[in-house]
């Protein structure tokens, strides 16, 4: 299926070897579910760069005021002690509050390459038209199932106790092309494809930052629902080495 919701949360962050097996213990068996709990996340989803040092994840949402109700802030605005240990290790953050301007084909898959983009804003309109056609065009294509089109749109809220742990550095892309597949060299090809490379330079879009990633966890609400005792217990889990 195509993207769950009309908006999302997209995110990319750097993360030392060190840390990462504690990392990923702490945003699948506490963080998915902590974010699954608030109305409006739909689906959650953790990718890793083949050197295992990059992150990208996306949370499929229901609607992008999700991003700055009172529930979710609740959470941003408390983190538990695991999340507060872990959120300094989150370096050189993008963070995208974005609508959904196209989707089509499925997002999950084995590997996503996702392109970050600066867009002259009076293009912007032109693009999304653009791709809402492209993008079944490049779902169908050999290699690929889907392709997603979102742009950043910032929430009417101030800086969160997340933000300021991390010391108030994140960036923003503001559009963001996401093609998924399962078939790596597809992915780039389709990057390439002359419709998608025409589109692009038409709205004078300048690539930013350029990826792949490879699948580790995704999760819907229904997958954590009725884990609140183990959560708890997660959060009161001694602390481990730094």
């Amino acid at each position: 299926m195509s993207l769950l919701g009309t908006a999302a949360l997209a995110m990319w962050w750097d993360m030392a070897p060190d840390v990462r097996p504690d990392f990923e213990d702490w945003h699948s068996h506490e963080h998915f579910p902590e974010r699954l709990g608030v109305p409006g996340f739909l689906r959650a989803s953790r990718w890793r760069s083949a050197t295992g040092d990059r992150f990208f994840v996306i949370y499929e949402l229901a609607g992008h005021d999700t991003l700055s109700s009172p529930a979710y802030l609740a959470r941003l605005n408390a983190p538990t002690p695991w999340s507060t240990r872990l959120m300094p290790h989150h370096r050189n953050m993008v963070r995208s509050q974005c609508q959904v301007m196209a989707t089509a084909g499925g997002l999950l898959a084995h590997q996503v390459l996702t392109l970050q983009l600066q867009v002259e804003e009076a293009n912007g309109p032109a693009l999304a038209s653009e791709l809402e056609t492209l993008c079944p065009l490049l779902a169908g294509l050999p290699g690929l199932v889907g392709a997603h089109l979102l742009r950043h749109q910032a929430p009417p809220i101030g800086p969160t106790t997340e933000q300021r742990i991390r010391g108030l550095g994140d960036a923003a892309a503001d559009w963001v092309l996401l093609l998924s597949g399962y078939d790596e060299p597809s992915l780039a090809d389709a990057l390439a494809h002359g419709a998608l490379a025409a589109a692009l330079a038409r709205a004078g879009a300048t690539p930013r930052q350029q990826g792949t990633f490879h699948l580790s966890h995704s999760a819907v609400p229904g997958d954590v629902a009725g884990l609140g005792a183990v959560q708890e217990r997660l959060r009161e889990r001694p602390q481990a080495a730094a």
